[in-house]
C-alpha cells in the first residue's frame, strides 16, 4: 500500500549533479551576451551622499551603470505584505548589509 510514502528516493538529477554532468544556466554563453554585477552595501545603515559612476562607465567593456537615481521609484512589497515600501535600488540610504546600490552590465564578468 505505501510504496512511496515514508521511503527514501533518489533525486532525478542527483547523479548528474554529483558527477558534474548537470548543466546549469550559468554554463551557457551566447555571442553578445552581457554579464551583470550588483554593488551591495557593506554597511547596515548609511546615507548615500553620492555615487560616482564616471570611472566605472569609462572602463573597457562596461555597457551600463545604473544607480537608484537612474530608475523610477515604483514601490513593491515582498511575500504578500500589504505595505508597499521596497525599492529596486537604494537611492538615499541603505538599510541593511547587502542592500542593492548599483547595477553594472558589461561584456565580461571581470569587467562587470
Amino acid at each position: 500500500m505505501y510504496k512511496v510514502i515514508g521511503k527514501s528516493h533518489a533525486l532525478i538529477d542527483g547523479a548528474d549533479k554529483v558527477t558534474g554532468r548537470q548543466i546549469f544556466g550559468s554554463d551557457y554563453s551566447i555571442d553578445g551576451m552581457l554579464y551583470g554585477a550588483v554593488l551591495r552595501s557593506p554597511l547596515p545603515h548609511a546615507r548615500i551622499k553620492n555615487i560616482e559612476t564616471a570611472v566605472a562607465k569609462a572602463l573597457p567593456g562596461v555597457r551600463a551603470v545604473i544607480t537608484g537615481k537612474d530608475v523610477e521609484k515604483p514601490l513593491y512589497s515582498v511575500a504578500g505584505v500589504k505595505k508597499v515600501d521596497e525599492q529596486i535600488l537604494a537611492d538615499d540610504k541603505v538599510r541593511y548589509v547587502g542592500d542593492e546600490i548599483a547595477l553594472v552590465a558589461a561584456d565580461t564578468l571581470d569587467a562587470a
